[in-house]
């Protein structure tokens, strides 16, 4: 599987950037989908995952802020973000994870800065 990522950049603290990640490569149905995210000196955290039912699971800090969703049929995922702030400034990384395997596969990442 291959996964590229796409709509990183630089944004001013109460803006808005939408990231895409689509996988390639693939001819297992994706179980779930999603993004990560790793801040300097910090570990990857979860950002938001979504089900191929649509089922969606979000960290406590990007709640109302963030929208995870998806293209079933371009295997794709995309992440909504509105309200930034200068917390959510991290290399943001998607992922997926095939029905029937027990690890996923991460895209290469994709650079969000946020400027207060």
């Amino acid at each position: 599987v291959q996964l590229q990522a796409s709509g990183g950049g630089l944004v001013q603290a109460g803006g808005y950037l939408r990231l895409s990640c689509a996988a390639s490569r693939i001819s297992d149905r994706l179980n779930r989908m999603g993004w990560y995210r790793q801040a300097p000196g910090k570990q990857r955290e979860l950002v938001a995952t979504i089900s191929e039912g649509g089922n969606m699971n979000y960290a406590d800090s990007v709640k109302g802020r963030f929208t995870v969703s998806r293209n079933n049929a371009k295997n794709t995922v995309y992440l909504q973000m509105n309200s930034l702030k200068p917390e959510d400034t991290a290399v943001y990384y998607c992922y997926v994870l095939r029905w029937g395997r027990s690890t996923g596969a991460w895209g290469q990442g994709t650079l969000v800065t946020v400027s207060s």
